[in-house]
Order: structure tokens, then sequence, then C-alpha cells
């Protein structure tokens, strides 16, 4: 498995989220999403200059800046 960061993934690409990294307010806003150790997430597109990103993880889709997702590490 490699390890990449949720903005370094392509469309249909799969992953595990294995920690999330930045200041305290934005950890927290990434896990109140749902994104937590241990979560299956897919990215299901960019954006036309590529931000913010969809995601589709638990059911349902959300989007993310391009900053935001560089702080979430991920196993693919």
């Amino acid at each position: 498995m490699k390890k990449k960061t949720l903005s370094d993934m392509q469309p249909g690409e799969k992953g595990r989220v294995l920690s999330v990294s930045g200041d305290n307010t934005v950890q927290r806003r990434i896990r109140d999403m749902g994104i937590v150790r241990g979560t299956e997430i897919e990215v299901v597109r960019r954006a036309p200059l590529g931000d913010p990103v969809e995601f589709r993880l638990k059911g349902y889709n959300l989007s993310l800046r391009k900053e935001e997702a560089a702080c979430v590490s991920v196993e693919v």
C-alpha cells in the first residue's frame, strides 16, 4: 500500500484514512465531516481548476478545499 494525501489522489481512486493533520480547528472540522482514521474514501471529481475536490464516504458526498484535503493522509 502507498501513502498519499487526499489532495494527491485522482478521480476514481480509493483509500483508507490514516491520519488528519493541521491546526486544531482544521482537524476538528474534518473529523466533524466524518473523515476519521479507518474511513474508506473515494475521489469523485475535481472542479475545473482543481479546487474544490468532491469525495464519497460513508454513503454521502462532500467537497473539501485542496488545502483541507492536503491535511488528510490515506493509504491507497
